[in-house]
């Protein structure tokens, strides 16, 4: 699986998601989406130390389900 995103100056829009449909189900994705916004709070390269912005609708979803995450969040596509 994959989390696409775009950097911009002090920000990482998270666009899409996508995890093979034979792991579905499995945690992959919400795996992917904890990685990558671990990431981006511990100030690592190339993801953070950045402002989340979630147009991606499983990013959001998940960060809707993991309020603690929330305070990434830029506000933009939220």
């Amino acid at each position: 699986g994959f989390a696409e995103y775009q950097l911009a100056e002090g920000l990482i829009e998270f666009t899409h998601t996508e995890v093979d449909e034979s792991f579905e189900g499995r945690g992959v994705g919400s795996a992917l989406a904890r990685a990558a916004l671990d990431s981006v709070r511990a100030g690592e390269e190339p993801l953070g130390p950045r402002r989340v912005v979630a147009t991606c609708p499983f990013i959001k979803g998940w960060i809707d389900k993991h309020p603690d995450y929330a305070d990434l969040l830029d506000g933009r596509g939220d």
